[in-house]
């Protein structure tokens, strides 16, 4: 059998087997949910759920989960593409990371420097001591590592394109799907649906108009995000035995130059690679303007904002520029997250409040306590 057909066959039985009701082991009371995403709050939300006692169907497109919680593996070492770190304020997110040891640590970043558009450090500006964590051996581990007791009710590979009336029961929605190699597939038999997606695919699935929930499609019709254009650089010379370290003394800085926004060197975060490498995000307002840049012409762009910042002219063994197009928070729905009981239909995500690791946590938490 060829490996199209045989990825047809599994899709075919992923949806057959998400269809069942749920078995006699399960409460009398239980219900089945389809969560749209499987970033950390689409994971946080599906967790909770299961734990109630519900079945949980968790599609996510990419290969694995993790949404901006995304690492990327390279021939020099791994990179933190999407979210660089975390900060820890509310204690039920403190509890949730307490169930996952080992996988997060401190990362020296709380000596982090706010620059000039010349690399000289704003002394006025100076951050807070609050700690900074990582998760290892990349951000994504720590969704990877909270996903894993979903087991096969995690499909990946797989993107949701439209949400619709079940067809053999009014009372509950079916997901049309798109799998890797455009095969076509329906899941059927959800009491709800829950969205953990950015606000431009809420509101595609929402439908125009919002004719799904129209109570949804208001409420995050102001929403906006802006893009961020990332590039990844090694310098593996840099740890020949005759060199001397590479650039300058901190770790990770703020930057007020119009192109950077934020550097980060991701071999000082623990559990990783020892070869230089960095990683630079570009401010909102420059993203915005290169959106439609080839990546090629961004990375020329942002390697001379890097020299300017850091003083570094070398060239890099290892370059790649990718952009979020929804990245951070500029205007949030104001709320942890949006249910719509009578719809059945929920909405959560970092950009519900802000744009931080722990808000997207909160908002899939909340939003599962709100459904029960």
């Amino acid at each position: 059998m060829s490996t199209r057909a045989t990825a047809k066959k599994s899709a075919k039985a992923a949806a057959d087997r998400h269809r069942t009701p749920a078995g006699p082991g399960q409460p009398r009371s239980s219900r089945h949910f389809a969560v749209i995403g499987a970033g950390i709050a689409g994971v946080a939300c599906a967790r909770t759920l299961v734990q109630a006692g519900h079945k949980v169907t968790l599609f996510e497109r990419s290969d694995a989960a993790g949404g901006r919680m995304a690492s990327v593996d390279t021939a020099f070492g791994r990179f933190d593409s999407g979210a660089q770190y975390f900060t820890v304020r509310d204690p039920r997110f403190a509890l949730a990371l307490e169930n996952a040891p080992g996988v997060c640590k401190r990362w020296s970043a709380n000596l982090v420097r706010v620059l000039d558009a010349h690399g000289r450090v704003a002394e006025a500006a100076l951050p807070s001591l609050e700690p900074h964590w990582v998760a290892q051996p990349g951000m994504d581990s720590l969704v990877a590592r909270w996903a894993a007791p979903l087991g096969d009710s995690l499909v990946t590979g797989t993107r949701v394109t439209q949400i619709e009336p079940d067809a053999l029961d009014a009372k509950r929605w079916q997901l049309r799907t798109s799998g890797a190699d455009d095969s076509q597939h329906v899941y059927s038999g959800f009491d709800a649906v829950l969205l953990a997606v950015p606000p431009a695919g809420a509101r595609a699935l929402l439908g125009d108009g919002g004719k799904l929930s129209a109570t949804l499609a208001r409420k995050i019709e102001p929403v906006s995000i802006a893009p961020c254009w990332t590039l990844m650089i090694a310098y593996p010379q840099a740890n020949q035995p005759d060199m001397s370290h590479l650039g300058p003394q901190w770790n990770a800085a703020r930057s007020t130059h119009h192109r950077v926004a934020w550097l980060a060197r991701e071999s000082s975060k623990p559990g990783r690679e020892p070869i230089e490498r960095w990683t630079l995000q570009a401010s909102a307002a420059w993203s915005q303007e290169h959106l439609r840049d080839a990546p090629s012409r961004v990375e020329a762009k942002l390697l001379r904002a890097f020299a300017e910042i850091t003083g570094i002219h070398a060239t890099p063994a290892h370059a790649q520029a990718i952009c979020w197009n929804e990245a951070q928070t500029q205007v949030p729905v104001g709320t942890t997250h949006l249910w719509d009981a009578k719809a059945r239909i929920g909405i959560a995500g970092d950009w519900c409040t802000g744009h931080r690791v722990e808000d997207a946590f909160l908002s899939g938490l909340s939003l599962a306590l709100d459904v029960l």
